[in-house]
This record gives structure tokens, sequence and C-alpha cells, in this order.
């Protein structure tokens, strides 16, 4: 249950934009208008699922990856539109009603490397610069500064949520490669029906993980053979978009440091004491952490059985009791399992009283690949996807916007009817933390999985040695086995 729900669920969604087509490219025997008899003028991308799937000319191409709820609906043609479409193509598509608009999601049925190995260029990729600027983007050559299409064509990046436009600068060697244009973010859920069976109050925006470590207390407990769980938050993630807004790479004197001089540092105090922090909750009696899927059924026995637990905002219309982002073969499982859970969300904790930091964001950017030949329009269509009215439009659907105006923020859930029964004013709640000296140094894709999963919950380790192995041991040989097979991230 565990893989099948983590790769369903999560709910909401967009996507939009385009892509560029380089005959040059194409590759030998693939000319425009031989590859297929309806591909006339453009190329068709062959792929594993040998599914046809053309690209022309005169499209504008936009390709998205890494978010699940794009991932719902599929046709049999092994393609997935319909939930792009209902979230923002339609509208999108009707405030450009010149332009032919493409949409595909990765997987279904191309992936980038299908794509590269067809010659074809997204004009628009929407995905997640944490990672995959290094890991998919940047090594195909796909991304450029963004910077002056960004001043010539009057978008203020100041506008924007802080600490998406830093987190993609910092991937981005200080340029913008990308523009910040929704947040797949980390919220706290839970249980009503736990909650209420115990007598306890609800959590809400702006406790302290003292407050919530007190509620986990008093909710891990078992009634007969029941056992509940109080609280789940994945280790990896609240490292990685740690709340301090802390970086693991140490300033060098330039943005492309060798190999051997990229460095790490985890055992300053600050981290120690994020470390700390979390530590406590994993090792409350039967509380031991294992995924928190658990909080609607993951590896847990029995459902609704875990009272808190910290995940992605994509959830929370499958949560709610909506199927708009279900696999409709997979509809009556989760209508099952629903029954055990009334659902609450609100922020996710912050480290001390008065602060209103959330975890970094968990974003979706939109790139315009160098290759693009629709260049203009490519931009015209990101800039509408970050104004009040795209925002306000995905911000509808459940997706969080990075325009936080009071119409963007008053619109969340507004088209998913089921949202109506849940508060929502926690999504908004908040900042989320801003990425610091990142300035000099070159972003690896480093194993912080090691210091929890690793080192704490197999090794049996504290914390503080925890740190301490994975900057001295673990990552520098991670960063040279990459090297030495050629990669560089």
């Amino acid at each position: 249950m565990k893989g099948k729900f983590a790769r369903r669920l999560l709910a909401s969604a967009i996507a939009v934009l385009l892509l560029g087509w380089a005959p040059q490219a194409a590759v030998a025997g693939q000319k425009a208008g031989t590859a297929a008899d309806d591909c006339t003028d453009g190329v068709n991308v062959p792929n594993r699922y040998n599914k046809p799937f053309c690209v022309k000319k005169d499209e504008i191409f936009i390709f998205a990856a890494n978010y699940k709820p794009f991932e719902a609906s599929v046709d049999d043609q092994r393609q997935a539109g319909a939930v792009f479409d209902t979230v923002i193509g339609n509208k999108l598509r009707q405030a450009f009603p010149n332009l032919k608009i493409k949409y595909a999601t990765w997987d279904y049925p191309v992936r980038y490397e299908d794509l590269q190995a067809a010659g074809v260029v997204p004009d628009i990729i929407l995905d997640n610069p944490y990672q995959r600027i290094a890991r998919d983007l940047k090594p195909r050559g796909w991304v450029q500064d963004m910077t002056p299409m960004i001043q010539q064509g009057g978008l203020d990046l100041s506008k924007l949520n802080q600490g998406a436009v830093e987190q993609v600068k910092s991937r981005s060697a200080g340029k913008m490669y990308g523009v910040p244009v929704f947040e797949n973010d980390y919220v706290l859920y839970y249980n009503k029906k736990i909650f209420d069976k115990f007598g306890v109050k609800y959590p809400k925006s702006g406790m302290t993980y003292d407050q919530v470590y007190r509620l986990a207390k008093k909710l891990t407990r078992q009634v007969g053979t029941d056992a509940y769980k109080g609280y789940m938050q994945h280790p990896d993630t609240y490292l990685q978009y740690n709340q301090s807004g802390l970086y693991p790479f140490v300033p060098t004197d330039s943005w492309t440091p060798k190999p051997e001089d990229a460095k790490v540092d985890l055992t300053t105090p600050g981290w120690e004491e994020l470390g700390d922090n979390l530590d406590r909750f994993l090792t409350i009696p039967h509380n031991g952490f294992t995924t928190v899927d658990d909080f609607l059924k993951g590896d847990m026995s029995r459902p609704g059985h875990l009272a808190m637990a910290v995940d992605t905002l994509s959830r929370l219309p499958t949560y709610a009791g909506s199927n708009v982002f279900i696999k409709p073969d997979d509809a009556p499982e989760y209508d099952e399992l629903r029954k055990s859970i009334d659902v609450g969300v609100t922020s996710i904790p912050v480290l001390k009283k008065g602060s209103k930091a959330t975890y970094q964001p968990n974003q979706t950017a939109a790139f315009i690949p160098p290759q693009s030949s629709h260049q203009q329009d490519a931009f015209n269509i990101v800039k509408w996807l970050v104004s009040e009215q795209g925002q306000t439009e995905l911000s509808s659907h459940a997706i969080k916007g990075v325009l936080q105006t009071p119409a963007v923020e008053d619109s969340f859930g507004k088209a998913i009817p089921e949202l109506s029964k849940v508060d929502t004013s926690g999504v908004y709640w908040g900042s989320n933390a801003v990425l610091k000296n990142y300035q000099n140094t070159k972003y690896w894709d480093i194993p912080m999985y090691k210091v929890f999963r690793q080192h704490v919950l197999t090794d049996g380790m504290d914390v503080s040695s925890a740190l301490s192995v994975a900057e001295k041991e673990d990552i520098p040989a991670y960063i040279k086995a990459q090297t030495d097979a050629g990669l560089d991230w």
C-alpha cells in the first residue's frame, strides 16, 4: 500500500506552456512529415510505450514533471492532460486564443530522454528547481538566464514569494533559470476523529514544535487493541527544506568550485538544534517513524490511526473526499479509507514562539530553454501564469500560488466542493523560509537521508554523531563517486 499510495495520491494541479522544435536537431530518418501520417510538419517522438506522440512546429509545447496530480487522468494513448486542462490549461488557451498549445506530462507517454533523442526541446518546462535543474535540465543545456526577458517583459519578481525566488537563484548560480509558478507546500494534517475521541484541542496555525510535541505525546496511546500514533514528519524533507533557511554548502570563491573544493557544514549549532528538535518526536514510545502515508493508511495495519502528519498540500483534496485527482479504478479504495478520517489542515509548527517561518518552498517553476523557437510567446504564457488571473485560477483548484494577494488567497479551493467543509485558512499562513548564504556554491544533490534514516533510525546514533558522519564521510564519498561517474549533481 505504501508504494501505491505515494504514487497515486496528491491533489490539484497546474501546468502550461510551450515547446520549441528544431528541425536541424531531428534524428536521422525522422524528418518532419515522414515520422507519421498525422505528424505533418512535426516530429514524432518514439517512446517505451510505442504510443504516437507528435510535436508540431507551430505548437507551443508545455512539458510538466514531478507533480503527481497531473498524472491522475490517462487516456488510451497514455496521455495525461485532463487534470492540467481542468486546473489551468483551458483558461490558458482562452487567454491566448491565437496560440496552439500542446501539453504533456512526464512519462505520459514521453520522458526527457525521449524528447532529447528526437531532437525536441520543450518551449516551457514545469518542474521543481530544487533538484531538477542540476539533475535533468542543465546537463541537457535546457536552461538559460531568464533575467533579461524578465526585466524587459516587466515581470516584477519582488511581488512573488521571495523564498521561491531565492531558491531558484541558489540553483541557478545566482541567475534566474526559471520563474516560480506554484507551490506544493508542506502543511500539518490532523485527524479530527482522534482528537475528538481523546478530548484534545485541534492544532492551529502558529503553534510551536514544543506545543505540537505535547499533543503528539498525548495522542500516542493504545486503547484495547487500537494503537494510535501521534505524529509523523519525514526527516529528509525536514532537513532539506528546513525552516531556518540553512544551506549545507560552504561558500567558496566561485559559483563553480571544483569537486574537491565542494564542502558541507552540518555540525554548526543551527543544524544540531534542528536535528534535536525532530529527534524527540521519533523517540516518543510507540511513535517510531514509518511513513507520513500512515495518515490515511500506509504501513500501519489499520487506517485512521495517525493523529498528525506533515505532508504536501496536494493531498488535501483527496483527504477531503474529492476523487478528481484519483484514477477512477482507485476511487472505491480511497472512498473506503476516508471513512476513518475527518481531515483538518493547518500550517506546520514553527521553531520558536513568534516565528512565522514555514518550510522552504516545495515549488514548481517555469523554464524556457534557449532552444525554443517561441521565446516571446513562451514568456507571455509564464507571465500570465504568475498574474493575479492565473494565480487565482490555480489557487481555486487548491494549488498554492506564489503571488499571495487577497484575491489569490481567498480563492483557495473554491473549485473543489469538498473543501468547503474544511478550514483552509492555515494554507497561506506564515512565510516560506528564505535560503541563506548560498552564494559562490555549487549545488550537489547530496544524500541528506543518511542523517536520520540511516544513522539515527537504523544505526541508532545520536543526532550530533549522525550529522558529523554525514558531513565528514557520507557526503564527500558521494560527491567523489558522482564525479568519478562523470556526473556533477
